[in-house]
């Protein structure tokens, strides 16, 4: 069985990315079409929420799920919308709401 601990790391990880690309959007990032912009915050946002959520992983029933659909969440949802803002094209966005259902289902983990 892996050690629930793992997403201590996991989180340590996910804060680091998640300041360090919240930092570039809000100081380096220009884009041509100021709507991106607020598709990097939102990603941001959401990046930097649910990695503050993995560190209670550890004292959930069911920390490898929980942990997991919140990773997978912030890859698939903040990743993507980070591409979108930076490529300044929507046509990358077809992953996101699997991202969204991710957190859904990180969240209704917690039901059982």
């Amino acid at each position: 069985m892996m050690d629930p601990l793992i997403w201590h790391k996991v989180a340590a990880i996910s804060g680091m990315a998640a300041l360090g690309l919240g930092t570039y959007g809000s100081h380096i990032f220009k884009p041509q079409d100021p709507a991106y912009k607020q598709v990097w915050q939102t990603a941001s946002l959401y990046h930097l929420t649910h990695t503050a959520a993995l560190l209670a992983t550890p004292l959930t029933k069911n920390p490898t799920i929980f942990g997991g659909l919140l990773t997978t969440g912030i890859l698939a949802f903040s990743g993507t919308c980070y591409l979108v803002a930076y490529m300044e094209d929507r046509k990358f966005s077809r992953i996101a709401p699997f991202g969204g259902f991710a957190f859904i289902g990180a969240w209704a983990s917690l039901l059982f």
